[in-house]
């Protein structure tokens, strides 16, 4: 039995255990975990060193959690993850939290347990999926959940529905709008007081120095990973779909920690060693759909196409002043591609995609997120003007059910076929 083999019986063994008993379950699902952290330590000629190695930290992050709730935090994916790091609370996100459990092909029983409970199938599957998880019993009640209006709308459904109804001690982060340096004052005031209420909860005390060391490390991994965008070009990095996120995580709920400097630093060094190909280079917007056949199919491990960027990604990288830690985590809120009016972060895809020298964008409009899915056709005109040929691909990145693989096959196909004849 090879890994997959073992990972997808693991799936169906959490998925019949859940009902019948949650404890049960969630120790399977740490087990399952664990074997794909320890398959992540094997070298393979197909994934580079630095890929391997974010999994494992990923993974590790995901065990954490599930085994010692009451140090963990569950966190909105744009929250600065920094203090609960330097306080030695894990952090993790539902879209973390639920990619695995849609990578060991057990999601769909934690769908169907949120539609019994009410959710909504509108809302994003990865809410629905984490509000199932928790639910059920399987994933414990972390410490403390903190979440904020950035971005994502479903934060504001399913945050306060899990707040409610386990009694969790919470915290929220409101984000203006508009981008200016009074907005950052306003969120710094906030942070603040996000901190104060993390070192009441946890009873770890959070020093101004703590954070300024952190911010240091925030800072040199942004810079690593900007570096690394330079070279994407004309360097490809042997990667397979799933590769494609874990910088996600490591550059929002691993922010500030030496795992995530770590990983920056070995990727640009991966990608200097990379050789360069003839694959078509894609910016990405929004989630990657690494449960689709077939995003896998023209995604991995090939050398037809190939995401350079996603802005999940680089919506948190950026130039900061780390010895302001208060207002550096601020400043990265209210100026990420997220915040404000679509045209923004157009434009800041645009930029990326003229400096790797994109062939084309792919917007995916992942079921239930009404920011991306609003803005779809505002963005395909705007970057079909600018001279990026885009894609607006439907989907779901949590619940297959709510994506046709044939139908992304054909599209995607005759996409990059288009691109191709471009060339």
């Amino acid at each position: 039995m090879d890994r997959e083999e073992q990972v997808e019986k693991f799936g169906q063994l959490i998925q019949k255990a859940v009902l019948e008993d949650p404890v049960k379950a969630r120790k399977i699902l740490i087990n399952a975990c664990r074997i794909q952290q320890a398959g992540s330590v094997l070298p393979s000629s197909k994934v580079s060193p630095s890929h391997r190695y974010a999994s494992r930290q990923i993974t590790a992050t995901m065990v954490d959690a599930l085994s010692s709730p009451e140090k963990s935090a569950m966190v909105s994916i744009f929250i600065p993850s920094e203090p609960l790091n330097v306080a030695g609370i894990t952090p993790f996100s539902v879209e973390a939290l639920s990619g695995f459990l849609g990578g060991v092909h057990a999601e769909q029983v934690f769908l169907d347990a949120a539609e019994e409970d009410g959710a909504s199938k509108t809302l994003c599957s990865f809410h629905r999926i984490f509000h199932g998880a928790m639910g059920s019993g399987v994933v414990p009640n972390p410490k403390m959940l903190i979440y904020t209006n950035l971005a994502c709308d479903a934060n504001m459904t399913s945050f306060p529905y899990l707040i409610n109804r386990f009694k969790i001690p919470s915290f929220f982060v409101e984000v203006p709008y508009e981008r200016s340096e009074d907005a950052v004052q306003h969120v710094a005031g906030q942070l603040r007081e996000m901190v104060t209420f993390i070192s009441d909860v946890s009873g770890k005390k959070i020093t101004d120095n703590m954070l300024q060391e952190a911010m240091q490390r925030s800072h040199r991994t942004s810079e690593y990973y900007l570096e690394h965008l330079k070279y994407q070009a004309d360097h490809a990095m042997k990667s397979d779909i799933a590769s494609e996120l874990y910088a996600v995580f490591t550059g929002h709920i691993m922010m500030g920690t030496k795992k995530a400097e770590t990983y920056a630093r070995r990727m640009l060094s991966d990608i200097k060693k990379a050789k360069g190909n003839d694959a078509i280079r894609l910016v990405w917007l929004h989630m990657i759909p690494f449960l689709q056949p077939s995003a896998n199919k023209y995604l991995s491990f090939t050398d037809r196409a190939r995401i350079v960027a996603c802005d999940l990604v680089y919506d948190s990288m950026m130039h900061i002043d780390p010895t302001n830690p208060y207002e550096a985590m601020a400043h990265r809120m209210v100026y990420s591609c997220y915040n404000g009016d679509y045209k923004l972060r157009a434009q800041r895809a645009q930029q990326v995609a003229e400096q790797t020298k994109a062939d084309g964008i792919v917007v995916f409009a992942h079921w239930g997120c009404k920011g991306t899915l609003g803005a779809s056709a505002l963005f395909k005109r705007d970057f079909e003007e600018a001279g990026y040929p885009t894609l607006i691909l439907d989907g779901d990145g949590g619940d297959p059910a709510n994506c046709s693989d044939g139908q992304m096959a054909t599209r995607f196909g005759a996409y990059l076929e288009m691109l191709e004849d471009r060339r």
